[in-house]
């Protein structure tokens, strides 16, 4: 089985890369991280990186032509699959186009419940409580031209505790679910580029 060549798109702390980056190092991913690339200046996902000698790479979206750099970029880095990990920006078409079944994204709900425009990190998690949802957890699917819409990889559910917060369900998704699925769909994937 041969790995992967990643490339990390991640817009804030970075702990989803974390996990990825630590199970590279633990041999538990074949895959290697060719890039991490943010659209936030000072995202920690970068220092994360550059904490591991990986190319950490801000690309600023206020300069135009964001998405055809993001694009050259990532082909500059030979990446394979592109893993959005916390990536709080829409994919352009022509990078769909160039990496079709290539870009994987988590997601911190079960979907197709609570995806879609608006629904990205504490959000989620209100509307999970503010619905009374007994149930919640994490997906990680393949992106598609729409919004959290692509087919599902992985998807893993915990139970809504009574007495939950949007913060306190936000860390438990986060660490008991998120950060393992994420690197079981890469290690699912490996082999197949």
């Amino acid at each position: 089985m041969r790995g992967l060549r990643l490339g990390i798109l991640a817009s804030g702390s970075g702990s989803n890369l974390q996990s990825i980056i630590d199970a590279v190092e633990n041999g538990q991913l074949v895959s290697e991280i060719a890039c991490v690339i943010s659209n936030k200046e000072q995202a920690y996902a970068l220092e994360r990186a550059r904490g591991h000698n990986l190319p950490a790479l801000f690309i600023n979206p206020k300069e135009g032509h964001y998405d055809e750099t993001l694009l050259k970029t990532l082909k500059d880095y030979k990446v394979d699959l592109v893993v959005l990990a916390g990536y709080l920006k829409i994919i352009d078409k022509a990078l769909i186009e160039a990496y079709r079944g290539r870009i994987i994204n988590i997601h911190p709900s079960l979907l197709p419940k609570y995806g879609g425009k608006g629904y990205y990190g504490i959000h989620v998690h209100e509307a999970v409580i503010n619905a009374g949802e007994k149930e919640s957890g994490a997906t990680v699917h393949h992106v598609d031209i729409g919004i959290d819409t692509g087919d599902t990889i992985l998807q893993k559910k915990l139970e809504v505790y009574a007495e939950d917060t949007a913060g306190s369900l936000q860390k438990r998704i986060l660490d008991q679910i998120e950060h393992k699925i994420l690197v079981e769909a890469i290690a699912l994937l490996e082999g197949r580029a």
